[in-house]
């Protein structure tokens, strides 16, 4: 009978990034996209944050990629069940070495904000509990928080919006509230929002987000 084994090898990731057109970054905040959903997906919703653009905005592609349905749009996926712990290891790395990367280019490294949608949600708050840098905040849209990750991992985070639709058939009210306990539980600094809309980014998240940004931004200059 056949033994399935893991290999390790190299492979090359996407992500975009856009600095300031003018003026000093006041940070640098990462997104993630959902299931079957791009970079330039996750890019547009942190760039309709009011105040985004005066941030270093990036936004990191799932490694694995595929056609969506029939079409040939490209998107992405960042994780299946299959060879899981692994693949949570080659994304943290992942993710590490694009927030590395923009920090020399850019010269934009704290305040660090890491934002998720839906299957992303789970990569900011896995990117934001293991990053080398300082994290500001984590935006939370329609997921959960990750199962595997422990108290004290979670209160290395000192700022969350946690973000559900009251329609969201995809994450339920049930781990909503579970969520808020364990990240109240680990003395995060919680903002629980809950919008009239379903499985989304909603403009009600973009604004509450952008509340946090003006909350952990440094001043141009300071």
């Amino acid at each position: 009978m056949a033994s399935a084994q893991s290999i390790a090898v190299s492979t090359h990731g996407r992500y975009l990034v856009e600095s300031p057109a003018a003026g000093q970054s006041r940070g640098l905040i990462v997104g993630f996209h959902g299931y079957a959903e791009s970079a330039e997906i996750a890019f547009e919703r942190l760039q309709a944050i009011p105040g985004a653009t005066q941030w270093t905005v990036v936004s990191i592609q799932g490694l694995h990629r595929f056609y969506r349905g029939r079409s040939t749009n490209v998107v992405a996926s960042w994780m299946t069940r299959q060879d899981r712990e692994l693949a949570i290891d080659d994304n943290n790395a992942y993710v590490s070495a694009v927030v590395a990367a923009v920090a020399r280019d850019s010269h934009a490294e704290m305040p660090l904000v890491f934002a998720g949608f839906s299957q992303g949600v789970a990569m900011a708050f896995r990117a934001a509990c293991s990053s080398a840098t300082p994290v500001s905040g984590v935006v939370a849209v329609g997921g959960d928080v990750p199962p595997e990750l422990s108290n004290e991992q979670i209160a290395r985070l000192p700022f969350v919006l946690l973000a559900r639709g009251n329609a969201d058939e995809y994450y339920a009210p049930a781990q909503w509230e579970a969520d808020q306990a364990r990240l109240r539980a680990a003395h995060v600094d919680l903002a629980a929002l809950g919008f009239e809309g379903g499985h989304e980014w909603h403009a009600d998240a973009s604004r509450a987000a952008a509340s946090l940004l003006e909350r952990v931004g440094r001043a141009p200059g300071r």
